[in-house]
């Protein structure tokens, strides 16, 4: 026999045990009962899974209840196992466990880290510094060209963009982030064989291939409300700062918040109108002390991150403020007089001083340019 083929033999026997031991940290984290708290008391007691596997009902007794004990004594599900080891196989699976030096640093400083993190992408974004952008599920059009618009210019110094590739805010955040080509994380609330919600199939497709998606909960988890806060002190624990974009006062994203707080990361959070229940969560945060941003520069001030711009380049914030200022193209004075508040064909006639067929026009440029948004209930709103 070959050396090469006595190496080939080598690598795939090391890879077969591996597969096998990430098989027992999944196998032990399905075992009910056994949270993320109760898995590392069980991991500073008996150092591995395997350890665990091997400890006699009486030594699991001393650390966990009787259920839990004989469940662990009975041995890892089989049929569980079986799967979770074909998934891994599949190319840019990983199982990233507490053992490991993929695992992010981050969330190990975080009250209850999880014991391992189902990953498909670049695992490398783990350890990149981050920072979370979240918001309401039911943005505004506003709303979400603000993510974009932040999450595009943050990645130009070198952020990677968490968020939950949630409907709204969250799917902004990360299709800014794919646009500047920089890095972005989704963490789920499901098994990462499953997208949810569906309409973001083919974002999670763009995401697993250009960053990384990441979940706690078992393959074939579905989506369950429960879930959802939990996922969130990882989004929030990844990162150095929470930026909530848009939010009501119930909105998960205030949970986000809190959990980033207590987590000791710094707090942004966008301001709007005193009108729209999508800005009252925003300025619940600043009133509790967030820092109150309206440009990608207040958050690197504050997280003293170093731009990796080119000098000569525009970020999207300067362009946006740039493209508001005044022209004389047909719609400007429309367009200055609109705020970024919703309003009806008849308060733009009032405010602008047009006539209704001179507004209608000029309605439809500034739709065409991208500049003004139609709404349901015959409104418009501003959005550059």
């Amino acid at each position: 026999m070959s050396t090469h083929n006595t190496q080939e033999d080598s690598l795939h026997l090391k890879q077969g045990a591996a597969i096998v031991e990430k098989s027992l940290w999944v196998a032990l984290g399905n075992i009910s009962g056994i949270g993320s708290q109760t898995f590392c008391l069980l991991l500073k007691t008996f150092s591995g899974p395997d350890q665990i596997y091997s400890a006699s009902l009486r030594q699991l007794k001393e650390v966990v209840s009787d259920s839990i004990a004989k469940a662990i004594t009975q041995g890892p599900e089989q049929a569980l196992t079986e799967t979770f080891q074909q998934w891994l196989t599949q190319p840019d699976n990983h199982l990233v466990t507490l053992a490991d030096s993929e695992y992010p640093k981050s969330l190990l400083e975080i009250a209850d880290p999880p014991p391992f993190l189902y990953a498909k992408g670049n695992l490398r974004l783990l350890n990149q510094p981050s920072i979370a952008i979240v918001g309401s599920r039911n943005a505004s059009v506003q709303g979400e060209r603000n993510a974009e618009f932040f999450a595009h210019d943050l990645c130009q110094y070198g952020l990677c963009i968490v968020s939950g590739l949630a409907l709204g805010i969250d799917g902004a955040a990360h299709r800014g982030a794919l646009s500047a080509k920089g890095a972005t994380i989704a963490v789920v609330g499901t098994g990462l064989d499953i997208v949810y919600p569906a309409k973001h199939r083919d974002l999670a497709h763009q995401i697993a291939e250009h960053g990384l998606i990441i979940s706690e909960f078992s393959l074939g988890t579905p989506s369950k409300p429960q879930n959802f806060p939990k996922r969130n002190r990882i989004i929030s624990g990844l990162s150095l700062g929470c930026l909530v974009v848009e939010a009501n006062l119930q909105s998960g994203s205030q949970i986000t918040a809190r959990l980033a707080a207590e987590q000791g990361r710094e707090i942004f959070a966008i301001p709007g109108s005193i009108h729209s229940p999508m800005s009252k969560g925003c300025h619940q945060l600043i009133k509790q002390g967030a820092k109150l941003v309206d440009c990608t520069q207040d958050i690197v001030e504050e997280l003293k991150i170093e731009a990796v711009l080119d000098s000569t380049s525009l970020t999207s914030d300067a362009k946006t403020k740039t493209s508001n200022h005044s022209d004389d193209r047909p719609g400007s004075k429309l367009l200055d007089a609109m705020g970024f508040e919703a309003m009806s064909l008849e308060h733009l006639v009032s405010i602008s001083g047009l006539t209704v067929s001179e507004v209608s026009s000029m309605l439809m440029i500034l739709e065409l340019e991208g500049k003004v948004a139609s709404l349901i209930g015959g409104q418009y709103q501003k959005i550059v």
